[in-house]
């Protein structure tokens, strides 16, 4: 068994996988050792772990971790199962990598665009030769929203619907059209310019707000729920092996 940490923008993903496949799966808004020590009493019969982080956290996992369990901590030199073509591989999210990494696997000899719709929205691109090549980040729904009530002087902080009209009749309409539709013309498009440069393209979306977005999409869009999770411990099967 494996344990696949998961520390994003505002949750902290915890699962559990067992030959492949995810038989456990928790979110936090922080972790703690208590966290940590309650899993691995759980399932002792995990073995490795791998952390794969956007940001800081209340307790260093790498002084805890090594002392309970051999863990992998996914850095700019970790090796890969896929190549790239990033020029600043130091800064890239260990959530995009990990997201083409799954893609890539689930997918191979394609090529595919990798949508994550999370506190960003992520755009990955990776060839069919397995070459991993880079993309684009806009703000996610929450961004927009909190922007907007944020650095104006009256719009209110108003919560996401997940088919709003497209002509609001109410400043709180207006701004659900303007950020939700705006999202899914952002999407639509930048689709569209992947696949006018790339034939073959196959599209998968995932992340914490795929649901608002998955339906409105084109058939030949996948949806891949907990992408990052898969792709993690893909890397951590990876270099097990190697």
């Amino acid at each position: 068994m494996n344990l696949v940490i998961d520390v994003g923008n505002t949750l902290v993903k915890i699962a559990v996988f067992d030959r492949g496949q995810i038989i456990s799966i928790d979110n936090y808004n922080d972790i703690d050792e208590d966290v940590v020590n309650d899993l691995l009493n759980k399932f002792p019969d995990i073995k490795t772990c791998i952390v794969g982080s956007v940001r800081d956290l209340s307790i260093d996992l790498k002084s805890i971790l090594p002392e309970k369990i051999r863990c992998l901590f996914l850095g700019p030199e970790t090796p890969l199962p896929i190549k790239h073509e990033y020029t600043s591989i130091e800064t890239l999210g260990a959530d995009r990598i990990a997201a083409v990494v799954a893609a890539n696997k689930a997918y191979p000899g394609k090529n595919l665009l990798v949508i994550e719709a999370g506190t960003c929205i992520t755009y990955d691109f990776i060839d069919a030769k397995g070459i991993y090549y880079g993309g684009s980040i806009s703000p996610g729904i929450d961004l927009r929203f909190a922007a907007l009530h944020n650095f104006t002087a009256k719009l209110p902080l108003i919560e996401p619907v997940k088919d709003p009209v497209l002509v609001g009749n109410s400043t709180e309409s207006s701004i659900q059209s303007g950020v939700i539709n705006g999202i899914k013309a952002e999407l639509q498009g930048i689709i569209s310019g992947y696949e006018n440069n790339y034939k073959n393209l196959t599209v998968i979306i995932s992340g914490g707000n795929l649901d608002y977005f998955d339906k409105n999409l084109k058939n030949n869009i996948f949806a891949v729920p907990n992408i990052v999770l898969t792709g993690l411990n893909t890397i951590l099967e990876f270099n097990d092996k190697n």
